[in-house]
């Protein structure tokens, strides 16, 4: 890509020293672009198996000349720089980098999706983006990132974070 994108990205942790493994990967993730805007810390419920630590969420705007995906390569290995293993399904991680979104493109290969296809279902990761783009419109259900969180079905909890 020649001129860069701008993509959001929601960060998530559960496990050890959540908030290192946040700046850990802002810094990570700074390596592929500009990080432009970065919400506040939420700390929420864990979706998936109840039985496991509460998260910290985070969303980021990156502006990133990264093609889609190389950037899905470099949130992975961000991720594994942390520490991050795969044992279960929405289970306990150290670092969790999704992509939301990318400009406005819709992409849907074997390894990529986006929008995040459980992006207006779930509080934990339209609240902190409302935070940075309450106004971007989804590109596929045309409404913004407002909308999408006061329509969201999902009742977990979704708090600042004190620190």
């Amino acid at each position: 890509m020649s001129v860069p994108a701008l993509a959001y990205l929601l960060l998530g942790s559960n496990l050890g020293n959540r908030a290192a493994y946040l700046q850990a990967a802002r810094t990570g993730l700074a390596a592929a672009g500009e990080l432009v805007a970065t919400s506040g810390i939420y700390e929420t419920a864990a979706w998936g198996p109840a039985d496991q630590p509460a998260y910290l969420n985070q969303a980021v705007g990156l502006r990133t000349a990264l093609a889609p995906a190389a950037l899905l390569a470099h949130c992975l290995a961000t991720e594994a720089a942390a520490g991050r293993e795969r044992h279960e399904r929405w289970g306990s991680r150290t670092l969790d980098v999704d992509v939301l979104l990318y400009d406005n493109l819709v992409i849907d290969t074997l390894s990529l999706t986006v929008p995040h296809p459980r992006l207006p279902v779930r509080r934990f990761a339209l609240g902190p983006l409302a935070e940075i783009a309450a106004a971007l419109v989804h590109p596929q259900l045309r409404l913004t990132i407002a909308e999408l969180l006061r329509r969201c079905p999902d009742s977990l909890a979704v708090r600042p974070w004190a620190g």
